[in-house]
């Protein structure tokens, strides 16, 4: 299992460079002498906008991770290319050499803490202290490189697939999942460790805490809260622990990340019916239906999922 660590131990967090917009002359990307101005934004990278660049103002160095300390706290995006930025921007350098998919694994991790953050809290003196996994899991790799973690740069768009609902057919849940209960665990009985405990939260992959028990449920499955915040959906990729509140779906069915990802957004779609303290207990959740493509014989087409999550550029909303 995959240990925690501090960012400090992985990368030196250095204040940005701090200028303000209003101050530097906007420009095209286009131009030669164009940069990125990196702000608080959880939108497009980080970009806001292209400016001319300055011999009298060093840039922030590509290959770094951009983290905003307030504002929109913990946007954080890798940056491939030299950059500006406005204040309250930290940057991250790495200590040892890492690769594309590391540091897009890594911004990805420390946007997972924004929920820390609610209420104006800063994060400009925990930055540092922040828990990362000490490595980046072998299977993600894929994910970050063909998801949600790909730089929405206008270059690495991919044509969308061109969904058209009104052919597809309604499932239970039931035919594509073994729906089973997760398992109470009162906080008096934890122990520290690096086993996942997702809760009914709608946050951080339902990640509440790192817990030394064993893990109760497999990976590669998905968890659906029918308590606390009901509907809300999430792909676990590794071994983990679900609370009492939180129902998990084992598929019948050989289910990869991409195709995970599309039926998460689908479900949590049914939020709108578990409104007023209705819950969405196991029973009622296997017949609960959901509407999916088709192949030409009728069954789920699987393929089709996988390649129309593949189609998507990468956006924050995800």
């Amino acid at each position: 299992m995959n240990r925690l660590i501090p960012i400090k131990a992985l990368f030196t967090p250095v204040y940005g460079v701090n200028l303000e917009f209003i101050n530097l002359e906007e420009c095209n990307k286009e131009d030669l002498d164009s940069i990125r101005f990196i702000s608080r934004t959880e939108q497009n990278n980080g970009i806001s906008a292209y400016v001319k660049k300055t011999d009298e103002i060093k840039p922030n160095p590509a290959h770094t991770i951009s983290v905003a300390v307030s504002g929109s706290v913990l946007a954080s995006f890798y940056q491939d290319e030299e950059y500006y930025s406005g204040r309250d921007l930290y940057y991250l350098s790495p200590k040892k050499k890492m690769s594309k998919e590391e540091m897009l694994f890594y911004a990805y991790c420390i946007k997972l803490n924004k929920y820390r953050y609610n209420y104006g809290r800063a994060a400009n003196k925990t930055l540092k202290d922040i828990l990362v996994p000490a490595e980046m899991p072998i299977q993600f790799k894929n994910i970050l490189l063909n998801t949600i973690l790909i730089p929405s740069d206008e270059k690495l768009f991919k044509k969308h697939i061109e969904l058209q609902t009104e052919k597809w057919q309604w499932f239970q849940l039931q035919q594509l999942f073994d729906v089973k209960k997760g398992k109470r665990l009162i906080k008096a009985d934890m122990t520290q460790g690096t086993t996942p405990f997702v809760g009914s939260i709608d946050s951080n992959n339902g990640y509440r805490e790192y817990i030394g028990q064993e893990p109760i449920h497999k990976g590669n499955t998905i968890t659906v809260n029918y308590n606390g915040s009901v509907a809300e959906a999430f792909y676990q990729p590794e071994p983990f622990w679900a609370s009492d509140d939180v129902n998990v779906l084992y598929p019948k069915f050989a289910m990869n990340p991409f195709a995970a990802l599309f039926l998460v957004t689908l479900i949590k779609l049914e939020k709108y019916r578990f409104n007023y303290g209705r819950k969405w207990h196991i029973g009622r959740m296997e017949i609960s239906e959901i509407k999916l493509p088709v192949t030409i014989e009728g069954n789920p087409d699987f393929d089709f999922m996988e390649n129309y999550i593949k189609s998507l550029p990468y956006s924050s909303s995800l």
